[in-house]
């Protein structure tokens, strides 16, 4: 595994880097936003994790501007912040998931592995819905004969939904299968990473596939 840290705090950046190197994962580090935005172009990575207030810019910025570059690597955002309002906008610019310090490294290890993890396709590997082609091997995704592009954590959602497809499914159960248990479902960021999907594979189509079973959870289907 291959790991960017992009953290200004060199004692907690130095902490991290070798947490990780006695893991056995590679990591490469940047100290501000700049040299992350770099490295992140110039590198390949299996996870990036990031901290949302470096000197130059945001970690919110980068992972907006690595997205709208098409870099799909899952990230994730460290923040000092206890506020729901800064986590929600860091998913909403295409961040997979976050980490309030302080935190246990033995907790960011998890959600790193979680977020590099891939769970073994089903036969047939796949599926058409209406329009939308998956394929749960390669990790492609088509609608209405269009390729669309997905971070780690929506296509984890769209094939939880694939492979669920007709059925009710609550929040509890999508939640354990996206972040591996690693998340609160009572907050409302599903409900983000449902909105970003909805945005890519739903909103300029027809027939709808993503409907909200009210008060019971979701329904992937026509």
């Amino acid at each position: 595994m291959r790991i960017l840290l992009v953290e200004d705090d060199a004692t907690l950046r130095e902490v991290l880097v070798q947490g990780f190197r006695e893991q056995g994962i590679e990591t490469l580090e940047a100290a501000d936003y700049r040299q992350g935005r770099l490295r992140a172009a110039l590198g390949s990575f299996d996870v990036m994790v990031v901290d949302i207030m470096l000197p130059g810019g945001s970690g919110v910025e980068l992972c907006t501007r690595l997205r709208s570059q098409g870099v799909a690597t899952p990230i994730l955002l460290l923040t000092a912040r206890e506020g729901v309002d800064d986590r929600v906008t860091g998913l909403e610019a295409g961040a997979d998931d976050y980490l309030t310090k302080p935190f246990a490294f033995r907790e960011l290890l998890a959600r790193v592995r979680a977020l590099t993890r891939r769970p073994p396709a089903l036969a047939p590997e796949r599926h058409r819905i209406a329009d939308l082609e998956v394929d749960l091997r390669t990790h492609e995704v088509w609608r209405g004969g269009n390729p669309i592009s997905l971070t780690a954590k929506e296509f984890a959602l769209l094939e939880f939904f694939v492979r669920n497809a007709g059925k009710v499914v609550d929040r509890a159960a999508i939640s354990a299968y996206v972040w591996d248990d690693n998340h609160d479902p009572f907050t409302n960021v599903l409900e983000v990473l449902i909105r970003r999907l909805r945005r890519k594979v739903d909103d300029d189509f027809e027939p709808k596939l993503i409907h909200t079973a009210r008060g019971a959870g979701y329904r992937f289907g026509v």
